[in-house]
């Protein structure tokens, strides 16, 4: 059965969330919203102590490129504007650290990439 762009996105959320939490990361929140702009993910690496912000980008093929090269420079600045008031309205005291997960689903195959430092402010 095939999914709708939106239910494939949460799907795709949900996915990112299970893979950052078995890799030791600890999901605080996700869909933080400002305004229209919104941050996928936002976690603690438990290794480094970082705040990690993430954006999941899920597609069912992969023929126009991995799904990370679809998060433009424009989309990161929007990324990097909301993590800006995220920090300053919890008071968050840490570096902060921009991934990307890429993930490809469909009936073949689900592949997952994840991209630390993806981008920079």
């Amino acid at each position: 059965m095939k999914m709708t762009h939106d239910e494939l996105g949460k799907w795709g959320e949900g996915k990112a969330l299970k893979f950052l939490t078995e890799l030791g990361f600890n999901v605080l929140d996700k869909n933080v919203k400002l305004r229209k702009n919104e941050i996928d993910l936002v976690a603690i690496d438990n290794v480094t102590q970082e705040l990690v912000v993430v954006e999941v980008k899920t597609r069912q093929t992969a023929e126009i490129g991995p799904p990370w090269k679809a998060v433009t420079r424009a989309k990161q600045r929007q990324i990097i504007h909301v993590a800006n008031w995220l920090v300053k309205e919890r008071q968050i005291d840490r570096d902060v650290r921009f991934d990307i997960i890429s993930i490809v689903h469909n009936s073949y195959r689900t592949e997952i990439e994840h991209l630390r430092n993806a981008f920079a402010p």
